[in-house]
C-alpha cells in the first residue's frame, strides 16, 4: 500500500482519469482488506492459522501480477480489491497468532513489536516506489510486489508454525459465524475498543490518501522525494510502537490508551488550525502529521488487546471483525478525502482531525468504567 503512494498522481494522468477515481485504487484496496478479514478469521478458527494464511498470500501474489498487467483504471480497481482480499490474511491472522500465544499486557507488547515490521516496510516503501518511478512506470511497483508476495509465500509454507492446534478448533457454519459476530458487537466495551482503533486507523488512512496530492501537487515535491517526507510519519509510528512495548507492562493498557488518544487529538486539531489559517507551510503540515502518527500503534495495539480480551475462544473471528471495521472505515475515509478534494489541504486536515476526535470519544465514553476483564489497566 505504501510503495504505491508516489504513483497516485501519475496514475491519474496515465489513465486520463480524475483524482478521486485514482484514489479509488487505494480505497478499493482497503475495502478488500475489510472483506477478506471477515472470511479469514472464522476459517482460521476452524482450520488453523497456517494454511489459511498461506492461501491468502498466494491470492495476493497472483493479484499483484494482474495489477501489473491492468489496461484501464476500472480493471486496476477490481484487481486491487482481489490483491487486498489476499493480503488481508496477513493482517488478521497476525493478531490471532499473537492472541494464541500471549495474553493481557504481554499481548499488547508483542503486538507493538510485531507492528514495527510493517512500520519499517512503510518507511522504505514510498522511497522505493519513488525510485522505481525514475526508471519505470507504476507497473514496475506491482511487479516488485508480486515478487515479494512469492517470497513471503515460501516463508509461510516453510517457516511458519501452527499456533491453533486441532484440539482448540471447532466446526463452524455461516449461522454460527454470524452469531459470533453479533455476540462481539453486543459487547459495549469491545465495540468501544474497536471503534477507538478503527478511527485511529482511518485518520492514518486519510493521510495516506491525501498527502501524496498535498506534497506533490500543492507544494511541488518531486515524487522521488515524497518518501523522505513520508518517512517522518513512519518514524513516528515506529517510535510509538517502541514506547508502547517499553511502557505498557508498567502502566497498563488503559493509561497507554489515554496517552495515545490525547496525543492524537491534540496533534489532529493542531493540523486543522495550521491549515485553516495557512500557518507553517509545508513543514507545518509535515510535522503535525508526523506528530499525529506517533501514538498510532500505541492506540491500535492496546485497543486490539482490549477488544480481544474477552474472546480467546474465537480470537480469529474477533480479529476479523476488528480488521473489517478498521479497513472498512479506512476505505470510507479515503474515499471521502477524494470526494472532498478541492486542490487544497483543508479536506485532508479536517478529516484527520475528525478521526482523532472520534477515536478519543469512542475510548473515553464507551470503555471507561465498564471494563471488567482488564480492571485497573
Amino acid at each position: 500500500m505504501d510503495m504505491y503512494l508516489p504513483s497516485l498522481p501519475t496514475l491519474a494522468s496515465y489513465f486520463s482519469t480524475s483524482t478521486s477515481k485514482a484514489q479509488l485504487t487505494l480505497s478499493g484496496f482497503t475495502l478488500g482488506f475489510a472483506l477478506g478479514q471477515l472470511l479469514y478469521g472464522p476459517l482460521s478458527d476452524r482450520y488453523g492459522r497456517k494454511w489459511v494464511l498461506v492461501s491468502g498470500i498466494a491470492l495476493y501474489a497472483i493479484a499483484s501480477v494482474l495489477c501489473a498487467t491492468a489496461t484501464d483504471v476500472e480493471t486496476l480497481i477490481f484487481v486491487r480489491i482481489l490483491q487486498a482480499i489476499g493480503g488481508g490474511a496477513g493482517v488478521v491472522l497476525t493478531r490471532a497468532i499473537v492472541r494464541d500465544i500471549y495474553e493481557h499486557e504481554a499481548g499488547a507488547r508483542a503486538l507493538s513489536l510485531a507492528l514495527l515490521v510493517p512500520s519499517l516496510a512503510a518507511l522504505v516503501g514510498p522511497f522505493i516506489g519513488g525510485q522505481i518511478l525514475l526508471w519505470a512506470d507504476w507497473r514496475g511497483i506491482f511487479w516488485l510486489l508480486a515478487a515479494f508476495g512469492v517470497f513471503i509465500l515460501f516463508l509461510g509454507i516453510f517457516r511458519l508454525p501452527e499456533t491453533h492446534p486441532r484440539e482448540k478448533r471447532f466446526p463452524t457454519s455461516l449461522s454460527k459465524i454470524l452469531r459470533d459476530y453479533l455476540t462481539i458487537l453486543c459487547d459495549r466495551n469491545a465495540v468501544g475498543y474497536m471503534l477507538c482503533g478503527a478511527f485511529s486507523f482511518a485518520g492514518m488512512f486519510a493521510q495516506l490518501s491525501g498527502t501524496p496530492f498535498i506534497y506533490i501537487e500543492i507544494f511541488g515535491v518531486a515524487p522521488e522525494y515524497f518518501g523522505f517526507l513520508f518517512a517522518l510519519n513512519v518514524l513516528g509510528i515506529m517510535a510509538g510502537s517502541y514506547i508502547n512495548s517499553r511502557l505498557v507492562m508498567r502502566f497498563g493498557i488503559r493509561r497507554m490508551l489515554i496517552a495515545g488518544t490525547t496525543t492524537a487529538l491534540c496533534s489532529g486539531l493542531l493540523l486543522a488550525i495550521l491549515v485553516t489559517f495557512d500557518l507553517g507551510g509545508l513543514m507545518g503540515i509535515v510535522l503535525s502529521i508526523a506528530l499525529y502518527m506517533v501514538p498510532h500503534n500505541i492506540t491500535n495495539a492496546n485497543a486490539t488487546t482490549g477488544a480481544l480480551e474477552k474472546f480467546p475462544h474465537i480470537a480469529g473471528t474477533a480479529s476479523a471483525l476488528i480488521g473489517a471495521i478498521r479497513f472498512g472505515l479506512g476505505a470510507a475515509v479515503g474515499a471521502l478525502v477524494g470526494i472532498l478534494h478541492d486542490g487544497t489541504a483543508l479536506p485532508t486536515a479536517y478529516v484527520i482531525a475528525g478521526c482523532a476526535v472520534a477515536s478519543a470519544v469512542s475510548y473515553w465514553f464507551m470503555t471507561r468504567g465498564s471494563e471488567k476483564t482488564i480492571a485497573g489497566r
